[in-house]
């Protein structure tokens, strides 16, 4: 068997060269002046491509997260490649990643329903990673939904949502998520007003009854979860608030929430009024709301709040008593707010205006110290003058958006909307320093790290609402368009277009990808959506079915190439429980589970549990199967739910073989096996000679090779035990079931060399 196996790789290898050598006679390699004539690029493209190419088995330096849009999801993509290494699904059901498929991520999404109504979709907006310090940790990721007034919660221990909770009162938002420095909250404000609590007033009773808040969701790290019932909300006046920062270092302590319709205006264009976006653009300016949420943190402890559907709320009447809210004018149409990197200034765009506005802390603090007010708003709202909080305006372009910041002092960046142009400018001294074409019509941007207290520059993203003609087309839907730009430089430079094929993106964040620490394997048999043990999780060999009553559950094992059970007889109108564990250790050996007609898709990564259920509610026959391929054998790994009929009585009858086994062939079988266990013995020696335990992924794998072989101890002491009863039907299968353990246990000794291979391990005296 050891010649066969080498003859087999022999030959593979010398019909490989040969094709290798008829391509090179054939096709002479061409020359880079050649590509380059022949594709059409000039040294500025290649260069451009050099500064993105990461080579086979590189790894990007950054991680982007970016909203997915009307998806519900998150897309995960690197920099600079622009490879997307995953969409994350959060308030949409994804079937890929089992996600609203398991029961375990539908009681995730169940927290996600609003008033009684189950929602499959989500437009999300805006990501916020968890910070320490005014610094991305890497530990966890928020995200909004606007269409309902949700926020995610996703653990990036293992990129998957943990948690949804639902805003109990508003109606819409838009302003979120944005995180606290040391992610004490999760903030998440109003977009469209209405009343608190989702209740019901006319429109005519807009300017009395309806209102804007801001809600401080608490978040509990330990835990890895929002405690709604240790959050409270601030009502605000009837504007429609928009985007929101947290204050660091020195404006620790405090928030900014932007507005628009500042006019309060009601449409009706059905009644021949002026549509929404003439009543709402009409004013010069909108208001900056500036909010000091440590001590609203003390107001609410102190109990004086007003309870709406059980949600403490710091009326508009208190938050002007206890000096909570103040205004100031910013531009008309705003829709940015971003805090610079030492907390002094908070930089405000219009998008019907040509100018940024620098403000400036420390005169805030002052006119709110000097209680140096131009009146106050309609609500009681004290308002700062314009002039008395500016550190500086500066002419930008048309349409100016969003704002990031460089690792450069004083260097930011921003959209300029209609435009289609990102201005780099500094902040400090009010000038404008280089501009950039894009394409086209951008919205948001993301530098890396751009919003923390020490970004970390390099790069920038463009986040294009319009690809028009800069792809192949594919119909009249098209994608999106993330543009890389290099800004190490004195000048940007476009590098890359990357069209976003998944809903329309809004925001981004970025982060050092060495700052990330995922999972490559859970902890046997754990509940991914809880992090704790599973209560159903199954050891091979203790697989088992449990009826009670009409129910069944089923608690199964899936490994390299099948299911324990693989036979699973229920009757018609059995709700059944499959309970799955996948018992591999090795990385990346994820299985699926599916049934032939049933809605059930399972994703079950190395160590996870998770269950599907189903009602057994037609007779028949149903095949099941692992949806991931998993190995040479993937095809092989199925199995039978056989629901038998109401009032069936099974006649007793033999399993009809489909082949007659032999001695001589249960012998040829087991030479093969002694033949294959000389080439695992020559592997495992190669590996135990080395330093193996200094590498995790090696042990890792050496655990699970292990694994492997105990498995194939087991089948070897059957196989002999039905031989010694000349049992040769029997004797030979489980001698075929031997084999395939061990060549499971050489393909993951294989995997352990080539990486020992790889990494430098030295042999051990």
């Amino acid at each position: 068997m050891k010649q066969t196996i080498r003859k087999r790789f022999t030959t593979l290898a010398g019909v490989a060269s040969l094709g290798l050598a008829a391509t090179a006679m054939a096709v002479p390699a061409e020359t880079l002046d050649e590509v380059m004539a022949r594709r059409g690029l000039s040294q500025k493209d290649l260069l451009a491509a050099a500064k993105t190419y990461t080579p086979t088995g590189g790894r990007d330096e950054f991680i982007v997260f970016s909203s997915g849009g009307q998806s519900g999801q998150i897309m995960v993509y690197g920099v600079p490649s622009m490879r997307i290494l995953k969409y994350v699904s959060v308030f949409t059901p994804e079937p890929w990643q089992g996600y609203g498929f398991d029961e375990e991520s539908k009681a995730v999404l169940a927290g996600g329903i609003i008033d009684g109504r189950e929602l499959t979709w989500g437009d999300t907006h805006h990501p916020a990673l968890s910070e320490t310090e005014g610094a991305p940790d890497g530990e966890f990721l928020f995200i909004n939904d606007k269409s309902a007034p949700r926020v995610g919660v996703i653990s990036l221990d293992d990129f998957e949502t943990k948690q949804i909770v639902v805003n109990p009162i508003l109606q819409s938002e838009h302003g979120g998520t944005f995180v606290t420095p040391n992610t004490e909250y999760v903030l998440e404000a109003a977009q469209y007003p209405g009343i608190l609590g989702r209740g019901f007033a006319p429109l005519s009773d807009f300017n009395e009854k309806f209102r804007g808040a801001i809600t401080y969701w608490k978040f509990n790290r330990e835990k890895g979860r929002i405690e709604p019932e240790n959050s409270f909300s601030i009502e605000l006046p009837p504007y429609t608030q928009d985007l929101t920062d947290a204050g660091k270092l020195v404006s620790y302590g405090w928030s900014f929430t932007n507005s628009f319709c500042a006019e309060r205006y009601v449409g009706g264009i059905e009644s021949g009024r002026p549509p929404f976006e003439a009543g709402c653009s009409q004013a010069d300016t909108d208001f900056l709301h500036i909010i000091n949420w440590k001590k609203a943190e003390e107001v609410y402890k102190a109990g004086k709040v007003t309870m709406i559907n059980d949600h403490p709320v710091i009326s508009l009447e208190t938050a002007v008593e206890e000096g909570l809210v103040y205004l100031v004018a910013e531009p008309k149409s705003p829709h940015g707010v971003d805090v610079s990197p030492d907390g002094k200034f908070i930089v405000v765009g219009g998008k019907l205006d040509v100018t940024a506005s620098v403000y400036s802390f420390e005169k805030i603090q002052a006119a709110i110290e000097a209680k140096n007010f131009s009146g106050v708003d309609p609500y009681g709202l004290p308002i700062i003058k314009m002039e008395d909080a500016l550190h500086v305006q500066v002419p930008l372009g048309l349409g100016p958006l969003h704002n990031q910041y460089d690792s450069k002092p004083c260097v930011i960046y921003t959209s300029l909307y209609v435009d289609s142009q990102i201005a780099k400018w500094d902040y400090c001294e009010g000038k404008v320093l280089d501009k950039i074409s894009i394409h086209y019509n951008v919205g948001h941007l993301v530098a890396m790290e751009g919003e923390s207290v020490k970004p970390a520059g390099h790069y920038l993203i463009s986040l294009n609402k319009l690809a028009i003609d800069r792809f192949n087309p594919v119909g009249p839907l098209h994608p999106q368009n993330h543009q890389l730009i290099d800004i190490t430089g004195d000048k940007m430079e476009l590098l890359y277009d990357m069209p976003v094929p998944l809903g329309e993106p809004h925001y981004a964040a970025a982060i050092a990808a060495d700052k990330l620490k995922p999972l490559v394997r859970y902890r046997y048999g754990t509940n991914s959506r809880t992090g704790g043990k599973h209560e159903g999780a199954t050891r091979p060999g203790s697989e088992r079915i449990e009826r009670d009553g009409t129910t069944v559950n089923v608690y199964m094992t899936a490994i390299r190439s099948h299911f324990t059970p693989e036979i699973i007889e229920v009757n018609e109108g059995d709700t059944v429980n499959f309970i799955i564990t996948n018992s591999e250790r090795a990385e990346d050996e994820t299985h699926g589970f599916s049934v032939s007609t049933y809605n059930v898709n399972l994703s079950l990564e190395p160590g996870k549990t998770s269950t599907a259920s189903i009602v057994a509610d037609k007779p028949g026959i149903f095949s099941f199967y692992c949806t991931e391929f998993c190995s040479a054998l993937h095809l092989e790994m199925e199995g039978y739910l056989v629901i038998k009929p109401k009032g069936y009585v099974e006649e007793a009858a033999a399993v009809s073989e489909g082949q007659a086994y032999t001695q001589a062939d249960y012998d040829k079988q087991v030479q093969t096996n002694v033949d294959t266990q000389a080439v695992i013995d020559s592997v495992v020696g190669y590996i135990t000679a080395r330093n193996y335990k200094d590498f995790p992924e090696v042990a890792s794998l050496v655990e699970d090779a292990v694994d492997q072989l105990n498995f194939a101890a087991d089948a070897k002491a059957k196989s002999e035990a039905a031989a010694a009863e000349s049992d040769w039907q029997n004797a030979t299968l489980w001698a075929g079931q031997w084999w395939q353990y061990q060549v499971k246990a050489a393909d993951i000794g294989l995997r352990a060399k080539t990486y020992l291979d790889e990494h430098g391990a030295v042999v051990v005296e």
